[in-house]
């Protein structure tokens, strides 16, 4: 075990944790109070990438986290502009991850979040988390890589701090321009400032200590090394503390969580599928945010596949659907339609495709300098 441990990392996990659960008691959708794919999601639909009503919401802790993160890596003098390691491929990547994050419905935080809060789904959902990482680790130890990106301009670098910013003064000035659910997950949301200046503090602290849900494991298995892992379960301890002294823990339980299924294989897979992909990409969906925010134009563009993905999700019903209990009493379970068990299937295989290739490229380059 690493014998320093980062209390930044510590810092940071109590942070996100307590801020989940403020944000959630503000308004933001139960076990929900930071999931970077619901909130991409939410973005896309309300930029009308998506026509999903009930999932359309332009969330300001997306934004805040990007440029909490700018606003960290300039005032530690860690800003820097740099990109062009395998732009496609990120983007392709980075798609399908968010396809994964949905059909399980929450990215790798929002899955710790929802293990705090009791849902026993999201276990599930851990153990193909774990899965995924370790296929993804193979990999990387047959010498799979994305390449070193190099410097770019300062105007390359602040592209995604640029695109957040110009997002908020739409958001502020003309609202109306956007579309915002009526009802659903789209329709709660905690107060705009609060959301933003929360954000924009854990953004500052993520950026600070590394946080990164897929970092954490990954290095726990491949060096031993236990110091981002520990942020892991900081954001559970929180959670799960902080839902029992707020009365909001009713147990450990698969049945009707909030926003989630029971179709365990699914959830299962689709996180599979997002700890693969974000370990090829070098980092989990909150670690590419604040990578952007730094000015890495790979994981801005890595972010922007992830946008994209969150569309085709919903344009072409690849999303989970949670269970409910409706009005009359009838339970529905919810689950994942054919459709978005055929993307998951896509998915492995493009993964499969782009691992294979890269590392026999990387073998046959090798032989030739031989």
């Amino acid at each position: 075990m690493t014998k320093k441990i980062n209390l930044w990392v510590i810092i940071t996990g109590v942070a996100v944790g307590i801020a989940a659960l403020a944000l959630t008691a503000f308004g933001n959708p139960a076990n929900m109070g930071f999931c970077i794919a619901c909130f991409l999601r939410d973005i896309a639909g309300a930029t009308k990438l998506h026509s999903a009503s009930v999932v359309q919401y332009v969330r300001p802790e997306i934004i805040g986290l990007i440029l909490g993160s700018t606003i960290m890596a300039v005032a530690t003098g860690e800003f820097k502009a740099k990109a062009g390691s395998s732009p496609a491929t990120r983007f392709i990547i980075g798609a399908f991850v968010m396809i994964g994050a949905l059909v399980f419905l929450g990215c790798p935080l929002r899955m710790v979040i929802r293990m705090g809060g009791g849902d026993l789904n999201a276990f599930v959902g851990l153990a193909g988390f774990a899965i995924g990482i370790l296929i993804g680790i193979f990999f990387i130890k047959k010498g799979f890589t994305l390449k070193r990106n190099h410097p770019v301009t300062l105007t390359e670098g602040m592209a995604m701090p640029g695109l957040m910013i110009g997002l908020l003064v739409l958001l502020l000035a003309v609202p109306t321009i956007f579309m915002f659910s009526e009802e659903g997950p789209g329709s709660k949301h905690a107060p705009l400032i609060l959301s933003l200046v929360i954000a924009i503090a854990v953004g500052a602290l993520a950026q600070k200590s590394r946080l990164c849900m897929v970092g954490g494991m990954r290095d726990a298995i491949m060096f031993r090394d236990f110091n981002l892992i520990i942020g892991f379960g900081a954001i559970f301890v929180t959670v799960f503390l902080g839902n029992l002294i707020l009365g909001n823990f009713k147990g450990f339980s698969t049945y009707l969580q909030p926003i989630a299924h029971a179709s365990q294989l699914w959830n299962l897979l689709g996180m599979v599928l997002v700890g693969w992909g974000s370990v090829l990409l070098g980092g989990c969906p909150l670690r590419q945010l604040i990578l952007a925010g730094e000015g890495n134009g790979d994981s801005a563009v890595t972010v922007l596949g992830m946008v994209v993905g969150a569309a085709f999700a919903h344009n072409f019903g690849l999303a989970g659907s949670a269970a409910k209990l409706a009005d009359d009493g009838s339970y529905s379970a919810g689950g994942i339609a054919l459709a978005g068990k055929i993307a998951v299937g896509i998915g492995f295989a493009v993964l499969l495709l782009i691992s294979i290739v890269n590392v026999l490229k990387k073998k046959k380059k090798e032989g030739a300098e031989v």
